[in-house]
């Protein structure tokens, strides 16, 4: 009987947590991949670049979140414009939600930096399986809608489409300094299935922030942090990041959501010039608080490819036997 009580306990924390979180999956590298957060941000480093992600949390729970994420961005030779496309991913228990949006952002050259103005569009998709289960087998919920039969609970199948927009600022001076303000699902649907089976999307809202700063010519300190919230919940997510020769990074990062994690990662650059960068990151969150002995770690690895050719100088002399 203990071994139940236990059981269900867990399933009811698990439950409560991902209620009460935000609807968009969260990710702890999110300095590596900003585009998901900020349509502002498309082109602003002035090159072409392509971001995996993928994160699995809560190792020890079945059915917990995984998330998956794929970003490409770049800017448009000759005009002050960016575009990008995300595309995302996010898996907790039943339930599957799908993100594909095109966006493009106005570069605007400020001071000594570039500040982008972007707007994505797309469309986001809510599926709920219709075999899911309440805790104890063979009790049914009437408030729960659904009914259950001989070949099993049958709670309605939920998979809808819906139309998504997003905005965002992000300003950069590079090597320096960036932050953004941004916004997600502003059309705030709510979409439903034919048996009122239904699903509220809710506008989320973004603060980002980073700086680099300079201890010596071998070690940069790179402070990050992400405010998100849907109004009804707000995280907070504070890293600090140490980089060695512009080669290797370790860091860490603390959540107010109940958790910690540390960062390690490699970049290397290639092309002509260098102008091209190869990043790999892995990070491990700890668990703290009430579900530390029961969810388990969360492992997240993201890969990174940029390409930002440098400009051609041009030359020219008036003699051709002696260049002036």
């Amino acid at each position: 009987m203990k071994k139940l009580f236990s059981k269900i306990n867990i399933i009811l924390i698990f439950a409560v947590s991902v209620a009460s979180a935000q609807q968009d999956p969260q990710f702890t590298q999110f300095m590596f991949n900003k585009l998901v957060y900020n349509a502002g941000y498309a082109g602003v480093s002035g090159g072409s670049c392509g971001v995996i992600q993928y994160r699995k949390q809560w190792a020890k729970f079945d059915g917990a979140p995984k998330s998956y994420a794929v970003a490409v961005n770049s800017s448009l030779p000759g005009l002050p414009l960016g575009v990008g496309l995300t595309v995302i991913q996010d898996n907790i228990g039943p339930m599957v939600s799908n993100f594909a949006r095109i966006g493009s952002s106005f570069k605007l050259k400020i001071g000594p930096g570039d500040l982008g103005l972007g707007i994505d569009f797309g469309i986001l998709s809510k599926s709920i399986s219709s075999t899911w289960i309440v805790p104890e087998p063979l009790r049914n919920d009437p408030r729960i809608p659904g009914l259950y039969g001989s070949n099993g609970y049958d709670n309605g199948l939920l998979n809808k489409i819906a139309f998504d927009l997003g905005f965002g600022a992000y300003y950069e001076i590079p090597n320096q300094f960036y932050i953004g303000l941004s916004s997600t699902h502003l059309p705030a649907q709510t979409i439903q299935s034919s048996n009122d089976l239904e699903f509220q999307i809710s506008r989320h809202y973004y603060i980002m922030a980073g700086y680099t700063a300079v201890i010596t010519p071998w070690l940069k300190v790179k402070p990050n942090i992400l405010t998100k919230t849907d109004i009804s919940s707000t995280t907070f997510d504070a890293n600090l990041n140490l980089l060695w020769s512009d080669l290797f990074w370790v860091g860490g990062t603390y959540r107010s959501s109940h958790s910690i994690a540390i960062l390690a990662g490699i970049q290397m650059p290639f092309g002509s010039g260098n102008s091209g960068t190869f990043k790999i990151g892995y990070s491990y969150d700890i668990t703290t608080g009430s579900m530390a002995s029961y969810a388990g770690g969360t492992n997240e690895l993201i890969l990174s490819v940029c390409y930002a050719p440098k400009a051609k100088k041009r030359s020219s002399h008036g003699n051709d036997r002696f260049l002036d």
